[in-house]
C-alpha cells in the first residue's frame, strides 16, 4: 500500500516504518524532522496548518513521482503519529492545541481527498494515571477499550479528544478510523532499563506495568492498514505480558491492592490488555522482554 505517515521521524516511527517497508508497503514521512533511511522521502510540514496538511496528503512520495504524468496517486492510508509527545515540553495549552488541532486536520484531509483508511495514535495516558498529579490508582484491572478514561493532564485530554475525533469522521464519511492506545514504547535500547524496573517495581505504575516494543508495533500498525471494514475503532497497543517477574494476579495484590480486578487476567498477562488486537487483528508479539532481559 502507499501510506503516508505522520511522525515517522520520531522514537515509534524510526522502527515502525522500515517494519512497513519491510511488508512491501510504500511510505512517505510527514515530520518537522528529516527521518535517514534508505527508500523513505520525508516532507517538512506544520499539520497544525490546514492547507499544508491537505497538500501533504495529496502529493508525490518522491522525485519518482514525476516520472508518470496525471499527477500523484491517492494514498491508500493514513497513519498518523505526529504530536508533542509528552508533557512538559511545551506549555500545556500548546500541547493541547498542536495535538487537536493536528489529528483533526490530517484526518479531515484524508476523509476529503476519499482516503478511507486512518490509524491515528492514542496513548496509554488516556486511562488516567501516567501523568496524573499525585499517587492515582487506576479504577480496574484489566484496562480494556471499554474503560472509562480520565486523564487529567493536557497530554492524555488530546488523546481523548483525538478519539473523539476519530469516531466522528468515521461515521460521518463510512470510514475505517482506528485508535492505538499505544503503551510506553521500548525500542533495543531500553531493555537495559529492565533489571531497576524489577527492583523497584513502583516505577511502572504509570505505565500499569505493561509496554510495547516498537517492532511489534509495526507489526499492530500493518495489521490496520490492512483490516477493513471495522469502522471506528479503538485497540489497546501493548505486548502480552506484565513487566513483573510473578504471575500478575499475585503481583497486582502487592503493588496495587486498591485497584480491584473485575475482568480475565491470567498467568502473566499484561494489566493494559492486548485481549482485542489479538482477537480482532490477530496479532501475535514476537518480542517477549524475558528472551531479551
Amino acid at each position: 500500500m502507499r501510506i503516508v505517515f505522520t511522525g515517522g521521524s520520531g522514537k515509534a516511527g524510526r522502527d515502525v516504518i522500515p517494519y512497513l517497508l519491510a511488508q512491501g508497503h510504500q511510505v512517505l514521512n510527514v515530520d518537522r524532522v528529516v527521518l535517514n533511511h534508505p527508500g523513505v522521502h520525508t516532507l517538512l510540514a506544520d499539520l497544525t496548518d490546514g492547507g499544508e496538511t491537505m497538500n501533504a496528503l495529496s502529493c508525490h512520495f518522491g522525485y519518482e513521482g514525476y516520472a508518470a504524468p496525471g499527477g500523484p496517486a491517492r494514498p491508500d492510508a493514513v497513519v498518523h503519529f505526529a504530536a508533542v509527545p509528552r508533557i512538559l515540553m511545551r506549555p500545556d495549552n500548546a500541547t493541547f492545541i498542536e495535538n487537536v488541532t493536528s489529528t483533526y486536520n490530517v484526518i479531515e484531509a484524508a476523509m476529503k481527498l476519499g482516503i478511507r483508511k486512518v490509524i491515528v495514535a492514542s496513548s496509554e495516558t488516556t486511562y488516567g494515571v501516567c501523568f496524573a498529579e499525585g499517587d492515582r490508582d487506576y479504577k480496574e484491572f484489566p484496562l480494556t477499550e471499554d474503560y472509562d478514561v480520565d486523564p487529567m493532564d493536557s497530554y492524555g485530554l488530546s488523546k481523548v479528544v483525538g478519539e473523539k475525533t476519530a469516531r466522528a469522521f468515521a461515521e460521518r464519511f463510512g470510514a475505517d478510523i482506528y485508535a492505538l492506545r499505544i503503551g510506553n514504547v521500548l525500542s533495543v535500547e531500553d531493555y537495559a532499563n529492565f533489571p531497576e524496573w524489577l527492583a523497584n517495581p513502583l516505577i511502572r505504575k504509570r505505565n500499569a506495568w505493561s509496554h510495547i516494543d516498537a517492532r511489534d508495533l509495526g507489526q499492530i500498525v500493518d495489521l490496520c492498514v490492512r483490516k477493513d471494514g471495522l469502522g471506528y475503532q479503538v485497540f489497546n497497543a501493548v505486548n502480552d505480558n506484565i513487566t513483573a517477574r510473578e504471575p500478575t494476579r499475585d503481583f497486582l495484590a502487592k503493588v496495587a491492592p486498591k485497584t480491584p480486578i473485575k475482568g480475565e487476567l491470567q498467568g502473566f498477562d499484561a494489566p493494559l490488555s492486548n485481549a482485542k488486537i489479538r482477537k480482532v487483528l490477530g496479532f501475535k508479539q514476537n518480542y517477549d522482554w524475558r528472551d531479551l532481559v
